[in-house]
């Protein structure tokens, strides 16, 4: 059994990674702790438990609201990308579970104490909570079996909110640095490997919704607005999948084809590249390796991942 905690800022395909870790198969989804992010707190609250209540699991997920701010640097959202609710503004009705009272980051320590070496994190946000119970618990890393992460770009790709920086690094470096150099064990799932091979075709898209599940369904409905932006914005067919990806790679580490150790920092004081993922890979620094960057998976696997969980 793969146990997962799943931290999300929960828009669209934050919500089908979501999804990935509650109806596979080898699964159990111990918690889903909330970070800012995508769009307004509270409203990714909501989707996190409408989620679950699509999933329709004989199970509770509990959700804990998390970190509202960056470590830092004055936050600001990307509902300009997933519409103010974050699902295209379809009008989902409110969910029937409420969030717990415990916040997600002692919540975080608590269940990772609790399961020693049998937890892995999905990171699908800014990596605030995560930094914030390593500052509170520093043998947090070892403890965690598995940290995914869904952030930052290769040496050879762009970012997605900068020329160099990816949304969830740019908007919470220092937090993003702090996790990289605690001791977890990492695999990065960087956005251009998305652009790359983390796409839905508009071919997959309609294999999606002919499937006719409640699931589907609400995939189809919440992905629309992504197709749009999508294509007008980087003039690519379909939609991206970054935190689909992260979750699929957690629940089946056979997609990844070909990864490398790196040693790997986020720089946190330039304006010019603040958020920028620094990727060692000739090691000119001398430093460990301290992270695995995905650089090709197996895309068929992981369309059928997404739709094996939407069947």
């Amino acid at each position: 059994m793969i146990r997962l905690i799943h931290d999300t800022d929960t828009a669209q395909d934050d919500a089908f990674a979501l999804m990935i870790g509650l109806r596979h198969p080898e699964t159990r989804v111990e918690a889903v702790t909330i970070n800012y992010g995508n769009i307004e707190f509270d409203q990714m609250v909501k989707n996190a438990l409408y989620t679950i209540e699509v999933a329709d699991l004989d199970y509770k997920v509990p959700v804990y609201k998390g970190c509202r701010l960056p470590l830092i640097v004055p936050h600001d959202d990307s509902s300009y990308v997933h519409g103010k609710d974050g699902f295209g503004d379809v009008g989902f009705p409110d969910p029937q579970q409420q969030p717990e009272s415990e916040h997600a980051v002692d919540a975080l320590i608590r269940i990772i104490n609790e399961n020693p070496g049998e937890i892995s994190i999905v990171a699908q946000a800014p990596l605030t909570n995560i930094a914030t119970a390593v500052s509170m618990d520093r043998s947090l890393p070892e403890k965690v079996k598995h940290l995914y992460i869904m952030g930052g770009q290769s040496p050879y790709g762009p970012g997605n909110v900068t020329a160099a920086a990816e949304a969830n690094f740019w908007h919470d470096p220092e937090a993003a640095k702090l996790v990289l150099q605690a001791g977890f064990k990492i695999t990065i799932l960087t956005w251009d490997l998305t652009m790359r091979q983390g796409r839905l075709s508009r071919k997959q898209l309609k294999e999606i919704e002919d499937l006719k599940t409640p699931q589907s369904e609400f995939f189809t409905k919440a992905n629309a607005v992504s197709v749009k932006y999508v294509e007008k914005t980087h003039g690519v067919e379909g939609s991206t999948h970054p935190d689909s990806l992260a979750a699929a790679v957690a629940v089946n580490p056979d997609i990844i084809t070909r990864a490398e150790e790196y040693f790997v920092d986020v720089e946190a004081d330039s304006e010019l590249t603040r958020g920028y993922m620094f990727v060692d890979v000739v090691n000119r620094s001398g430093k460990q390796p301290n992270a695995r960057v995905v650089h090709e998976i197996d895309q068929e696997a992981f369309f059928q991942t997404i739709l094996n969980s939407l069947r």
